[in-house]
């Protein structure tokens, strides 16, 4: 079993900073992916990005290319989403999610253990 517990979100401008954090515990290791989603009011849940636990290769949605970046701490078991040049649209709760394997995954159903979700909301 995984256990993932977000933190980090709150209320923030435009073109504001945030910084996200996923501490996981459990059976986190080398051979695990970890992802952030975001779901915002009245829509589908979707892909922001993910990390590769053993070589932190990374892939990004489109919309937040340049913008966002994940990384991780081994030593902390934390997976980190610094989120700068906040828009009005990044407005979701944001999810951390882990799966066993490699590679970029974007579908939700592809991760079977799943933090709380932490509310980001950016003001105009």
């Amino acid at each position: 079993q995984v256990q993932l517990v977000e933190s980090g979100g709150g209320l923030v401008q435009a073109g504001g900073s945030l910084r996200l954090s996923c501490a996981a515990s459990g059976r986190i290791s080398w051979d695990y992916s970890m992802a952030w989603f975001r779901q915002a009011p009245g829509k589908e849940r979707e892909f922001v990005a993910t990390i590769t636990w053993s070589d932190s290769s990374t892939y990004y949605v489109d919309s937040v290319k340049g913008r966002f970046t994940i990384s991780k701490d081994n030593a902390k078991n934390t997976v980190y989403l610094q989120m700068n040049g906040l828009k009005p649209d990044d407005t979701a709760v944001y999810s951390c999610a882990a799966r066993y394997g490699y590679g970029a995954r974007t579908t939700s159903s592809g991760y079977p253990y799943w933090g709380q979700g932490t509310q980001v909301t950016v003001s105009s």
